[in-house]
């Protein structure tokens, strides 16, 4: 790989989410999608060698279209109630800063090397008010029954 496209890359977790709206502008020559900020790192991340590098061959794009079209739809694995697995993070961006929670083995939430007793704890913790844990994490969407 390219020692230029290697540094852009390496930049882009440094920059702050409007340097990477700016970024994408630039690259991908649209607005920005509503994405959280690792989401928009890893597209940016895309885009730059792909714009070194070339996109998918022809054969690659026909395969995957075969793929999406063939195979039938698979349900969203669903975890068991707010059963979460040990070492699972859970992320999140809360006015520009992106937050990080690891679930523990005893069910509780380590945030900021803190632990919680649950999600909605650490919601609190983050934005100062009360939320569903499930819902600022993106669980579950707000009035869907669980």
């Amino acid at each position: 790989m390219n020692i230029d496209v290697l540094k852009q890359v390496a930049m882009l977790p440094g920059m702050s989410s409007e340097e990477l709206k700016a970024t994408w502008r630039k690259l991908c020559q649209s607005e920005p999608p509503p994405y959280n900020r690792t989401m928009l790192v890893t597209r940016l991340a895309y885009r730059i060698q792909e714009l070194a590098h070339g996109g998918l061959s022809a054969q690659t794009e026909k395969r995957m279209f075969r793929m999406a079209t063939d195979d039938p739809p698979q349900e969203k694995r669903k975890l068991p109630g707010d059963k979460f697995l040990p070492g699972m993070r859970l992320v999140r961006e809360w006015k520009g800063v992106e937050h990080c929670c690891t679930a523990l083995a005893d069910g509780g939430f380590e945030y900021l090397g803190r632990r919680f007793g649950s999600l909605s704890a650490v919601a609190n913790a983050i934005t100062g008010t009360k939320w569903n844990g499930n819902v600022f994490f993106g669980i579950k969407k707000q009035g869907e029954k669980q």
